[in-house]
């Protein structure tokens, strides 16, 4: 998975805070502090399409646009190709384990006890 640039960040940001899909003026109105050209927002729009970030749906003569997966989703792709680029994965997640803070380390416990019980 790709990262994404700091506009297509933004725009997605907006898109994992709506409850529906949006078009590409509703996304360009949300994102207005830019002062982007309507052009610029529909191509944005569809590279992030062609990368696999976003579902369009025709609505008409336009294209609604939602993501393909939760940002949560995204964050969590991110983290595994960052174990990727290590050489010792074990003492990468030794470190983020000592890294986080107590009320996370909970959570991975209780996720990875969960896991174990399946």
């Amino acid at each position: 998975m790709k990262g994404l640039g700091e506009l297509e960040r933004s725009i997605m940001d907006i898109l994992w805070a709506q409850s529906s899909p949006l078009t590409a003026r509703e996304v360009g109105r949300l994102i207005a502090e830019r002062d982007l050209a309507p052009t610029t927002v529909m191509t944005v729009l569809d590279r992030l399409t062609r990368k696999g970030f976003l579902k369009r749906i025709r609505d008409g003569r336009a294209w609604r646009y939602e993501p393909a997966e939760s940002r949560d989703s995204y964050i969590a792709e991110l983290m595994l190709e960052a174990l990727e680029m290590t050489g010792d994965r074990s003492a990468a997640l030794t470190r983020f384990a000592q890294a986080v803070p107590a009320s996370e380390a909970e959570i991975l416990r209780k996720a990875l006890t969960e896991l174990e019980d399946e």
